[in-house]
């Protein structure tokens, strides 16, 4: 009976040992390298899969501006008044909330379809599996890119003032992208091979929306500390939020997004290094 049950567990055993053994980790790692070197390539396919979502009509792309504008607007006037806040701390502070928000989610949400989306590409395409992850990481830059202008309007009607701790936001952007990186490759393995992956980081990320300070202040929830503490959605909003609105991130936000940059990255080679060539047949 045990050694049945050693002999079918040994397949997946020795799969994980893979991810441990310095070739397969050296492979994951050209993977990824070279996913980087034909950055035309899924630079491409980030900006048609952008263009895609709002094919044929007049606005495009804007239409991801527009939309965030209004809720971001409605919800400033609904919940400042519920909340009593003066609009002209608030609402750049929604404002930036938001921005972040969807970059951080799309990156979280769309990593999960990393290579459920591409598998026809996969199986047709010889190319870095990688490429799939950075293709999701730079659709989600792209929307950015366009949320951004959002901040910068609200910013300058309620006259916010500019100082140096603004280029906090370059390191703090580029964190939250290398963090968004792993989680497409960690997420889009996970999805491939469980199809349930997507629906539940879907209804988590929902919860932790309204648990992250995004629309409430931290120092509206009392005796905050840990609650805070232990959310990595807090962290990466604040590291870039604070320099948006003038500050310097504090230092335990910054330590936190770095750690779990560290072990972010330490699981996903291990599995990308032990699975990545089944991703093709998953899909």
């Amino acid at each position: 009976m045990i050694s049945s049950t050693t002999k079918a567990q040994s397949p997946l055993i020795q799969q994980l040992r893979r991810g441990l053994e310095p070739e397969q980790f050296k492979n994951a790692w050209l993977d990824i390298v070279a996913g980087w070197h034909r950055r035309e390539l899924w630079a491409t396919l980030g900006l048609h899969d952008v263009r895609q979502r709002y094919r044929r009509s007049t606005l495009g792309p804007f239409w991801i501006t527009i939309s965030m504008g209004v809720m971001v607007f409605a919800l400033g006037l609904l919940y400042g008044q519920i909340f009593g806040q003066d609009l002209h701390e608030y609402l750049p502070f929604l404002a930036a909330g938001f921005v972040i928000w969807g970059l951080v989610s799309a990156m979280i949400l769309g990593g999960c379809t990393t290579f459920i989306s591409a598998e026809g590409m996969i199986r047709q395409l010889n190319a870095p599996v990688s490429i799939y992850a950075y293709r999701e990481v730079w659709s989600a830059v792209i929307a950015f890119a366009h949320n951004i202008w959002i901040f910068v309007a609200v910013a300058w009607w309620y006259d916010a003032s500019l100082s140096w701790n603004m280029l906090w936001v370059v390191p703090a952007v580029l964190i939250l992208l290398i963090n968004g990186f792993w989680m497409a490759l960690f997420f889009g393995l996970l999805s491939a091979r469980f199809r349930d992956v997507p629906l539940i980081v879907g209804s988590v990320v929902q919860v932790l929306f309204f648990l992250t300070p995004v629309i409430w202040r931290p120092e509206m929830l009392p005796d905050r500390a840990l609650f805070l503490q232990l959310n990595p959605f807090y962290h990466m909003v604040e590291i870039l939020r604070a320099p948006m609105l003038g500050h310097v991130p504090a230092f335990e936000n910054w330590a936190a997004v770095v750690l779990i940059a560290v072990f972010g990255w330490v699981i996903t080679l291990f599995f990308y290094s032990a699975y990545r060539w089944r991703i093709a047949y998953w899909v």
